[in-house]
């Protein structure tokens, strides 16, 4: 399985970071791979490329501020959670959006 994420909190600054390597470090420990573009004070670091969009079951938003390319996941599978569960829930997010993929297959 292959997800990815646009991660943003309000100050662009810890919880965005902070989101990454949880997702990142729960996705690894349950098989799937991910990439995770941050949007923040600091700009937008690692941005996801077309092929990474194409080949993503699922795309993992924040909710808390405006993402700023929604239009390149048109026709995906798209969730939005707030940042600070993406912190402190990313390894049930995990599990949760691989079951929900295993159901519909």
């Amino acid at each position: 399985m292959k997800f990815i994420a646009v991660l943003a909190c309000p100050s662009g600054v810890a919880h965005t970071y902070l989101a990454s390597e949880a997702l990142k470090k729960y996705s690894a420990l349950h098989g799937v791979e991910i990439f995770v573009e941050t949007q923040g004070a600091l700009g937008i670091n690692n941005e996801l490329e077309q092929s990474n969009i194409d080949e993503a079951d699922i795309v993992i938003l924040s909710k808390d501020i405006g993402i700023v390319g929604l239009d390149r996941f048109e026709g995906k599978k798209v969730v939005y959670f707030g940042i600070n569960d993406i912190v402190t829930k990313s390894e049930k997010i995990i599990l949760k959006l691989k079951a929900y993929l295993s159901e519909s297959l």
